[in-house]
């Protein structure tokens, strides 16, 4: 074979090598892709429902922890997880005996944005009372237990008076204060008539925003919640303020049908 032959087989080779090379980095960028979806799909699959804990008493504030569940930090969670790509559907893990009305409505605030872009499900463990209940009824639907407690719908101001035993112990105290009702919520002193009438306004129109939201959400006539006692889980399941009789799994497994729908 002469040097010419050599040499034009020599770049034939050279090209052939070439054009492979483009092929080589499709399959190769094909595999990365497919790799790449494999595990988007895992991880939605492991993710598309987020269980968000909400546990103890409610108040405002950005803290958690320690039988107490901030409005802020729940709020927090419940929007990350709404604007997640990956999740589907919320699960509210609600545990809780209520507390501040004002942190139940932080909290709904945040709810409803869930709510606009995927359902929010929640399951409740031991109790879900009050301002706790306050939040569930802005679910998509309600789990719960068969002996799971929850209702207690209605609002409470409770006043301490120790001015007896006070005087009898022998103490005694000067107020110096800006108004007549500055100290109303203070132990040391019994509350005037006006202040009780005062007071019992306050806790009428809470009251009254607190079970019109819950009547509304559920569907329910007032007459049944007004009097603010508490129901088992299969009790309330009968009268619409729970769903579904069903543990943590069973509200999980609810979110994702209503994800698929």
């Amino acid at each position: 074979m002469g040097f010419l032959e050599e040499h034009i087989q020599s770049l034939e080779k050279k090209r052939r090598r070439k054009e492979r090379y483009p092929l080589l980095a499709v399959i190769l960028i094909a595999s990365v892709v497919i790799a790449a979806l494999f595990a988007i799909g895992w991880y939605s699959r492991e993710r598309n429902v987020v269980v968000i804990p909400i546990e103890g008493e409610l108040y405002t504030g950005a803290y958690s922890g320690g039988g107490v569940s901030g409005s802020e930090q729940v709020g927090k969670e419940i929007r990350s997880a709404a604007d997640d790509a990956l999740v589907e559907a919320i699960v509210l893990r609600v545990d809780s005996p209520g507390g501040s009305p004002a942190a139940a409505q932080e909290i709904i605030q945040d709810l409803q944005y869930a709510r606009s872009k995927k359902p929010v499900v929640v399951s409740i463990g031991d109790l879900a009372t009050s301002a706790a209940y306050y939040i569930s009824a802005y679910a998509d639907r309600i789990y719960a237990n068969p002996d799971s407690i929850t209702g207690g719908i209605g609002t409470v101001w409770i006043f301490t008076d120790i001015s007896e035993w006070m005087q009898k112990e022998g103490y005694a105290i000067t107020v110096v204060k800006s108004g007549e009702n500055k100290d109303m919520t203070y132990p040391y002193r019994t509350l005037s008539p006006d202040e009780e009438r005062y007071a019992q306004d306050i806790v009428d129109r809470s009251f009254e925003r607190f079970v019109t939201d819950v009547t509304v959400q559920r569907n329910i006539s007032r007459n049944l919640i007004e009097d603010g006692r508490l129901y088992r889980g299969e009790e309330a399941k009968t009268m619409g303020l729970v769903d579904e009789m069903g543990n943590l799994q069973a509200a999980i497994e609810g979110a994702r049908y209503l994800a698929s729908r």
